[in-house]
């Protein structure tokens, strides 16, 4: 497979190149440059596609590659400044918000900077993917009979079929619907079950993402507190009682971000509660596949032990392989299916097709559990390895549980330092974090940070990480922060 810099490379030298040719001049074969810069085929290919993407080149098939017409210069831009008042103007009663505030995923998604070691990622690593195995799927995907048609709006029945098994319990293909991968799956589940400036009830601390779907639906978002065992009963059905809630989010396997799991004693008074109240509980099942090593047998689903279509279950395989693998799905039960269908369509018609073949080729290889063995294991060390440095080297942060699952450590800054101030000094030593303030929903009882440790390449960068948080900064000439040791303790 070609490497990423090896592209860039190559571009950046045809780039830095091209004032050799005229206008309309042919570059050299990519047999040529092949043989002169020493790489693969597969690296030349990419690289001019790179430059006529950027439109330096043009390619004519069968002709070879030439330098394209310079592009005239840009007109100036126009004013915009009209646009300040009329996305301001917000009509009186307006329930629907047009801004909506995306830090908090943002932090997750956003490039950082070279040589910053991301401990704030959301996805697996590169080196963690399975990048063969999705190659070649796609390959096999691509050669299936009508691949490139139309699929069903619900998703394709075998897809469908294998997302009931996965879910398990009496959950059949015809309740399951394919979505763009998990958070459009939640936006779906909001839109469908409840209406804008209607309250949802919502685990605290939760998945920002989840937040931010609420409040661009219109919609209040309510906390429950969660401790060791998940989110506690009794708030639950208190909440429930004071806001006339008729939704509950909430993650039971591996919580985002405390990695708790719901207790078993829990999990039915959960749905008794949600019964009782005449409410959905949307069970966003995101982690499964991220088990640990040592996790042990897991627990069913909820919507698995749910015979009165209680539970609106959401999964996706994204995590589990890669951010642009967005094949996801809904499972439900009743007449909200109808709906969930209907607001789906609206929104995206359908998944593409090709990426539901690829989906289907990839969960069907022998690849597929000897990916999810390697990522077991390899989560577990790195949980290991991230704690261990933690307590050894950063004793002022509390970890007050160690998950079995996930790919995230939840702890609290020493001496309640605020967040966001960690967050910035993490930065300057050259760590990313996540800062804990965009998971709750409403005011938090103390400060906390996220520290993901699927996003890095290996152990050794979380050793390194560790590192340049006690001291201060990347190059130690800052003091420590965080119970860490500045050079001038």
């Amino acid at each position: 497979m070609y490497e990423r810099s090896s592209v860039a490379e190559l571009a950046d030298s045809l780039r830095s190149e091209l004032n050799r040719y005229s206008v309309g001049g042919k570059l050299p074969s990519s047999r040529a440059l092949v043989e002169h810069y020493r790489v693969s085929p597969v690296t030349v290919s990419r690289a001019l596609a790179q430059l006529a993407a950027e439109g330096l080149v043009v390619t004519r098939p069968g002709a070879g590659v030439f330098r394209a017409r310079p592009r005239t210069s840009a007109p100036a831009p126009g004013d915009t400044s009209w646009q300040e008042v009329a996305l301001s103007a917000e009509g009186a009663g307006e329930v629907v918000p047009r801004s909506v505030d995306a830090t908090g995923v943002l932090t997750t998604l956003a490039a950082q900077p070279p040589g910053v070691i991301e401990l704030n990622s959301g996805y697996l690593h590169p080196s963690l993917q399975p990048e063969r195995a999705m190659a070649a799927a796609l390959a096999r995907a691509g050669r299936r009979p009508g691949a490139w048609g139309r699929p069903p709006v619900e998703g394709l029945p075998e897809l469908r079929d294998w997302f009931a098994r996965e879910i398990g319990g009496s959950v059949g293909a015809a309740d399951v619907l394919v979505t763009a991968g998990g958070q459009s799956a939640l936006s779906t589940a909001l839109r469908a079950l409840a209406p804008p400036g209607a309250p949802i009830l919502v685990e605290s601390p939760t998945y920002p993402g989840l937040l931010a779907i609420a409040r661009a639906s219109g919609c209040r978002p309510v906390p429950v507190p969660v401790d060791a065992d998940g989110v506690r009963p009794e708030l639950l059905a208190a909440a429930f009682e004071a806001t006339g809630a008729r939704v509950f989010v909430c993650q039971p396997l591996f919580q985002n971000p405390t990695g708790t799991v719901l207790a078993p004693a829990r999990r039915a008074e959960v749905l008794r509660i949600a019964r009782a109240a005449g409410a959905f509980v949307v069970e966003d099942d995101y982690a499964r596949a991220l088990a640990h090593e040592d996790a042990g047998p897991l627990p069913a689903t909820l919507a698995a032990e749910d015979a009165d279509g209680v539970v609106v279950h959401v999964r996706s395989l994204t995590k589990a392989t890669s951010p642009s693998l967005r094949v996801g799905a809904l499972a439900a039960r009743g007449p909200v299916v109808d709906r969930l269908r209907a607001i789906q369509v609206v929104d995206s018609f359908f998944v593409p097709r090709p990426l539901q073949e690829a989906a289907l080729e990839l969960v069907g290889a022998p690849a597929w559990p000897r990916h999810l063995r390697t990522v077991a294991a390899e989560l577990r060390h790195r949980r290991d390895v991230l704690a261990g440095a933690l307590r050894r080297e950063l004793p002022g942060l509390e970890l007050s549980h160690l998950p079995s699952g996930g790919y995230q450590l939840w702890v609290r800054p020493a001496g309640g330092e605020d967040d966001a101030a960690f967050t910035a000094a993490a930065l300057r030593a050259g760590v990313a974090v996540a800062p804990g303030r965009p998971y709750f929903c409403a005011e938090p009882p103390g400060p906390y940070l996220r520290l993901s440790f699927a996003g890095v390449s290996g152990p050794g960068e979380l050793v390194e990480a560790v590192r340049r948080l006690k001291g201060g900064s990347a190059d130690g000439s800052a003091d420590g922060f965080a119970g860490g040791l500045g050079p001038d303790a």
